[in-house]
């Protein structure tokens, strides 16, 4: 769908802010997506913006709301394994176990397919099924010593699961290939590591150096929308179900 040229400046802006904030601000990140949605609810991307910034937020109602009005509007099946894990952040591991079943997952990628694979076996330890969850996680991509943007959280997740079922040993190999993996950083493989090995962190900084460090700069307000934008209708798009909020299971 296109838009009039200032609106369709407004609405980048404020896409730009969710994208650079998701990260490390997602509660502004969220407050920017909002604006964005007020201003242009029938654009696919500002439904699909709105929907990571609440996933990212712990609103997975809203989340899968979003997901799955982006997921109409367009017909990818992109956003499949997101909106399984919002129905494990909703306490339904059930549903996405369903949804790692369904005929979409054939037509993911392969980031995609193994982002599903994650997810499933998620629901698996949600459901105290931990056996399970690691032998969902047993793969080709496992087993590959070929590195892809994927490896270092496929590697992560499956040395966690042998943790929770009391394979120590394995568990301490994987998480080393895990971080032979992670060039950025992405998870915390070193310290698990050094927790299996009896290393213990202190926190060398005092009070006062605790106080001396914490920025007293507040971050910056979502910028107001001007009155005399002609803001899009907003269509319901939202499912027929009432989703409750819940906690993400670990």
């Amino acid at each position: 769908m296109s838009l009039p040229k200032t609106l369709a400046e407004d609405v980048a802006r404020n896409l730009v802010m969710v994208a650079r904030l998701l990260d490390e601000d997602p509660e502004q990140a969220y407050a920017y997506s909002r604006i964005a949605l007020r201003l242009a609810s029938r654009v696919a991307a500002v439904r699909e913006a709105a929907g990571f910034a609440a996933y990212a937020t712990q609103k997975y109602a809203e989340a899968l709301a979003e997901f799955r009005a982006s997921r109409r509007m367009t017909g990818s099946v992109e956003l499949w394994p997101v909106m399984a894990d919002c129905e494990r952040g909703l306490g339904r591991p059930e549903r996405a176990m369903a949804m790692a079943g369904e005929p979409e997952v054939q037509k993911l990628d392969k980031a995609g397919q193994v982002e599903m694979r994650l997810v499933a076996a998620g629901a698996r330890r949600d459901m105290g099924q931990i056996d399970a969850a690691i032998v969902t996680l047993q793969s080709s991509e496992l087993a590959s010593s070929a590195v892809h943007p994927w490896t270092p959280r496929l590697r992560y997740a499956y040395a966690d699961a042998l943790l929770a079922a009391g394979r120590e040993d394995e568990a301490r190999e994987w998480f080393g290939k895990a971080l032979e993996a992670d060039k950025d950083g992405s998870t915390d493989a070193s310290d698990r590591l050094a927790e299996l090995d009896g290393v213990e962190f202190v926190d060398a900084l005092g009070d006062d150096d605790e106080d001396a460090a914490t920025p007293s700069a507040a971050a910056p307000a979502a910028p107001a929308v001007s009155d005399d934008l002609d803001e899009e209708d907003d269509e319901d798009d939202e499912d027929d179900e009432d989703d409750e909020d819940g906690p993400v299971k670990a």
